[in-house]
């Protein structure tokens, strides 16, 4: 391959494509809910919670657009749970603050997060991406499900118990696929890091 290919293949794997651009806006997208959240009224959680689900929305977006254009990155690859890890992690540290989350599930979920993120960057710097699972993604689902019902609960007082008991099944039910794709996830990464110790 000739030394001008190479250069281009460099350049469309980093190059900022219209599916990375949708996973930059996801990001830029969670100082303004966490504004939004803070300000602790009725309306502007109803607000936080629209640009939460927007925010989450565009995970789906910049998937199909990869997948549908043929531009699947390795920036990609590595920014798209990057930018889920910083929106999920922003909306259990605000509803623990607001005491409707216990300390330690989100101090669980965001560790698994930190350490798979660390380990996928350790893959990474040997030459080879882990792409996310369908654990990965039903876990991702559960946490934005539960996230958000916890979150409109203050913009629907009257549906609070209910949305209340959902958001906490979801939440669960997402810690067990988080602790189980974490450690499929690892598994995966040392048998290529260390395949004599597997």
């Amino acid at each position: 391959m000739s030394k001008a290919a190479n250069t281009d293949i460099r350049r469309e794997e980093t190059s900022l494509n219209l599916p990375n651009s949708i996973t930059v806006l996801r990001i830029l997208l969670i100082p303004v809910f966490v504004w939004l959240y803070l300000e602790n009224t009725p309306e502007d959680i109803f607000w936080a919670g629209l640009v939460f689900s927007i925010a989450a929305f565009t995970d789906f977006l910049d998937g199909y657009f990869a997948r549908r254009s043929g531009q699947i990155t390795n920036l990609g690859k590595l920014l798209d749970p990057v930018a889920d890890k910083l929106l999920v992690a922003s909306g259990l540290i605000l509803l623990v603050q607001a005491q409707q989350v216990a300390v330690w599930l989100a101090i669980v979920m965001i560790a698994r997060e930190l350490i798979v993120t660390g380990a996928r960057a350790v893959a990474a710097n040997e030459g080879f991406i882990v792409p996310a699972d369908s654990l990965g993604k039903f876990k991702v689902v559960g946490q934005i499900g539960g996230i958000l019902c916890l979150i409109f609960q203050g913009a629907w007082p009257e549906a609070q118990v209910l949305l209340s008991s959902i958001g906490i099944i979801l939440l669960y039910m997402a810690l067990v696929l988080s602790l189980v794709s974490g450690w499929r996830y690892l598994t995966l990464i040392f048998k290529k890091i260390s395949p004599q110790y597997w």
